[in-house]
């Protein structure tokens, strides 16, 4: 078992950089969709204040227009994230069963080492079973 003690090791780590990566991911994107939702009532607000809600209009708000870019880039980061965040489950999903491999084998060694400790080694040739 000790052969695989550094692979079982390396394995965990795997798995908690996954997960580190996977908590890091879903708090960007909850921070993000936080911001534009802000940003939404900050739109709101100004279009309400000038009387104007058509962003092709020549007199629509500047604070307005700036405040729907960034609105925008927000979401799309958010979606981009998202993919980050699919790559990086089956990423963590992998490890997991990397690890899980790597476990199975080694109980599977230590069974046969137990199973095999019992038993006489096998004779040779000349030689007599003796009791």
């Amino acid at each position: 078992m000790k052969s695989r003690d550094p692979l079982i090791r390396a394995k965990r780590f795997q798995i908690d950089d996954a997960r580190r990566r996977l908590a890091q991911i879903d708090t960007m994107i909850a921070e993000f969709e936080r911001m534009a939702q802000e940003l939404d009532r900050d739109i709101t607000a100004e279009e309400e204040r000038s009387g104007i809600t058509d962003p092709r209009h020549f007199a629509y708000s500047p604070l307005a227009l700036a405040a729907r870019n960034r609105r925008d880039n927000l979401q799309r980061s958010a979606q981009d994230l998202k993919a980050q965040q699919e790559a990086a489950k089956a990423t963590l999903a992998d490890a997991e069963s990397d690890l899980a491999l790597v476990e199975a084998a080694g109980e599977m060694d230590r069974a046969g080492r137990v199973e095999n400790a019992g038993r006489r080694p096998p004779l040779r040739p000349g030689e007599t079973a003796r009791h």
